[in-house]
């Protein structure tokens, strides 16, 4: 759904004993044929990280700061297309929107994705989208990974995704979301609390760890038991990135189909012809992680009124959870 667009990739380590200088002045004068002016706006696209994590021009470089740079070969638009991509609107009003995402679909432009986004779609189908914090990402009041499914809430209005981000910092928003995990739980239900970082071995990806990194807690509660997947409900208190993902992988229950955090390997059966076969077939259902936000729920900014929304499991994880408990209930 998104279009990739080949790049050419730069790193850099600074020196000790460099002194600080501006990021975008010190690129300026490392990459080949660079202006000020592009290389601001390769770090305004967030093409540019520093120590793994996206950074502003005016960031000051220190001795060992790794930056590394993502220069798409085709121009990044000047601005963001309206696109005429199908979407799945739950609820709609003059403040706001509910979107249902599809797996695959990237949530705003970034480098590398500029077009075939949910923004690009909802520049097509609606009239006007809050710009708090910048046009790229038009209406975004939260986000979910490109290959997680699931309820999205929408602001049309500056005013509304201002009221909106209150509640999200507030822990206030109700995010039910449900995910196939590997395994069978110890307990019906339980709770994952630990700080998420970024890996020191990838910086892509993330990992909890005891001395860095944000709080983050996760409540879960097991719905539903196979032979050796579980249905599980989770609840977010907070909202980092991959959150899910990463508690669920550090309590040895990855999520199936996970290709970053251990959903892709075969963790039962693997001494065994039948289940090991069973597996194999159903990883091929499904090409990402087995995990749909199913409930969204916050108090309208303007009619102060709850309200609550609900949305059906995909196809690809109705198919695996009827082929898993098809398995279970013959053996």
């Amino acid at each position: 759904m998104s279009n990739i667009i080949t790049e050419k990739k730069y790193k850099f380590v600074i020196q000790p004993g460099k002194t600080k200088e501006r990021l975008d002045t010190y690129l300026t004068k490392s990459l080949e044929q660079a202006t000020r002016s592009r290389v601001q706006k390769l770090i305004k696209a967030e093409c540019v990280s520093v120590n793994g994590k996206i950074a502003k021009s005016n960031y000051l470089i220190n001795p060992n700061d790794i930056i590394e740079i993502n220069i798409p070969v085709s121009p990044r638009p000047e601005k963001n297309e309206p696109e005429n991509i199908p979407l799945d609107i739950i609820y709609e009003d003059e403040e706001l929107l509910v979107i249902n995402k599809p797996a695959g679909m990237v949530v705003h432009p970034s480098c590398g994705n500029y077009t075939g986004t949910l923004v690009n779609a909802l520049l097509y189908h609606v009239n006007k989208l809050s710009h708090l914090r910048d046009e790229s990402k038009a209406g975004i009041v939260h986000r979910l990974d490109k290959d997680t499914s699931g309820l999205l809430l929408i602001a049309k209005d500056e005013w509304t995704h201002n009221q909106l981000a209150k509640q999200f910092s507030a822990h206030t928003i109700e995010r039910e979301y449900w995910a196939l995990c590997w395994g069978l739980f110890k307990g019906k239900s339980g709770e994952v609390i630990g700080n998420i970082a970024r890996s020191i071995k990838d910086r892509k990806i993330f990992t909890v760890s005891k001395d860095s990194g944000k709080h983050a807690h996760t409540f879960y509660e097991v719905l539903e038991e196979y032979d050796f997947l579980s249905l599980v409900k989770l609840n977010l208190k907070t909202g980092r990135t991959h959150q899910i993902r990463v508690h669920m992988s550090y309590i040895n229950h990855p999520i199936f189909g996970d290709p970053t955090y251990g959903g892709r390997t075969i963790r039962v059966g693997t001494n065994i012809t039948k289940i090991k076969q069973t597996t194999e077939n159903l990883l091929k259902i499904i090409n990402r992680q087995a995990l749909h936000a199913k409930t969204l729920g916050f108090v309208h900014p303007k009619s102060k009124k709850f309200l609550r929304f609900d949305s059906e499991l995909p196809k690809d994880i109705k198919t695996l959870i009827e082929r898993v408990k098809s398995f279970s209930e013959n053996q």
